[in-house]
């Protein structure tokens, strides 16, 4: 069996490590990845995928990239439940493995 995701897209926010309980970082965002097809209005439209960083990996891509910045990353897709309002309901989400930083939105000053 295999669950693994490849993605290329940009990030929709700063990347932040934040510490939680247990000592490990964890940061969350979402990247934006355009779809390789037009709808039937001829528009393409984006995906915003969630996804979750882990330690180390955290740490880096909260330090050199910020919103905009075109990152890859290689992961796998991961659900989770929960309860809210006696319903359950589920968040499906990419665990990166690896991200590779391909571009910068830098502004000059």
């Amino acid at each position: 069996m295999l669950n693994q995701v490849v993605l290329v897209g940009r990030l929709t926010s700063d990347p932040e490590a934040v510490r939680i309980e247990g000592g490990h970082k964890k940061s969350v965002f979402s990247v934006a990845v355009p779809r390789s097809f037009k709808n039937s209005n001829g528009e393409y439209e984006t995906d915003f995928i969630r996804c979750v960083l882990w330690d180390a990996i955290a740490t880096s891509t909260a330090e050199y990239c910020k919103k905009g910045d075109i990152v890859g990353i290689k992961g796998r897709i991961q659900v989770s439940s929960f309860e809210k309002d006696d319903k359950k309901e589920y968040i499906t989400e990419v665990v990166a493995e690896k991200v590779t930083f391909l571009s910068s939105n830098k502004q000059q000053s």
